[in-house]
């Protein structure tokens, strides 16, 4: 699990230590400060994005059937292999497009992300479906390029 009472988020967040003064602030007032109800709703489908059941696979909603083919043919039939090509989300991507403001992301951001997005979308996905066997995916290893941390989901073989 997260731990997200013990994270520092000055470092993640590099305007907290700046508030009351230099003084500093808490993340969650910080939020209560500057938090917005439309970016919540809008970040909300990243958190907590629709998955539906297309032909045996577990397909993030609003899909394309034409995609889907083409993918299932590439993969010859491998409905697994579509799933985790399908359903994958670059972090750093979706930090720098998605919410870009114009900074670049650093590895500290994207793994913390990455680790509450697969918290939060395996416990989605063992409530939407619990008949299945899902895996949410998310390296913390290292990698070369802060692009290749990446989320997938696919259905166990």
């Amino acid at each position: 699990m997260t731990q997200r009472r013990d994270t520092s988020f000055d470092g993640m967040i590099p305007e907290l230590p700046h508030w009351n003064d230099g003084q500093g602030i808490d993340v969650d007032d910080w939020i209560g400060a500057i938090g917005r109800h439309d970016h919540a709703i809008g970040y909300s489908r990243v958190f907590w994005p629709e998955f539906v059941l297309h032909d045996g696979c577990l397909l993030r909603a609003g899909f394309s059937p034409v995609s889907y083919a083409a993918f299932l043919e590439k993969a010859d039939g491998d409905r697994r292999a579509v799933e985790a090509v399908m359903n994958h989300q670059h972090i750093a991507d979706m930090l720098m497009g998605q919410f870009n403001n114009g900074e670049a992301v650093t590895r500290e951001q994207v793994v913390y992300v990455g680790r509450v997005l697969k918290e939060m979308w395996a416990a989605k996905l063992a409530r939407d479906f619990p008949e299945l066997r899902v895996v949410v995916s998310f390296s913390e290893e290292d990698c070369d390029e802060i692009l290749d941390y990446q989320i997938t989901v696919y259905q166990e073989s």
